[in-house]
């Protein structure tokens, strides 16, 4: 018996909600025609992979970046319309940005 009958057990009224799905909030960002530009810098010596270039609405930015953190586990911030992600995960931020269907430019490096 595991931990969701022993709790049907205690609480025969309870309706248990639905998982809420974390893809629904992204599946409602708006898709530009122009490449988001992913590019690689330094700073302080340390690598970080800059987002910049989408023209929708700055909401949607922050729950793309949101989401991208969430995804790969990192740390990160958004700053002046750009998503700033400690480390270079240029490959895997393309991979996740194409599958939501997003054009991808890759510069430098």
């Amino acid at each position: 018996m595991d931990l969701q009958d022993q709790l049907k057990n205690l609480f025969p009224d309870h309706i248990s909600e639905e998982p809420v799905n974390e893809t629904q909030e992204t599946k409602d960002l708006w898709l530009q025609d122009d490449p988001i530009i992913c590019k690689y810098e330094k700073r302080k010596g340390k690598p970080i992979t800059i987002l910049e270039g989408y023209t929708g609405a700055t909401q949607d930015f922050k729950a793309l970046a949101k989401d991208i953190k969430k995804t790969l586990s990192v740390g990160g911030s958004f700053k002046d319309d750009k998503i700033i992600i400690q480390g270079d995960y240029r490959d895997k931020i393309m991979q996740i940005l194409k599958a939501k269907g997003f054009n991808v430019k890759r510069v430098g490096g």
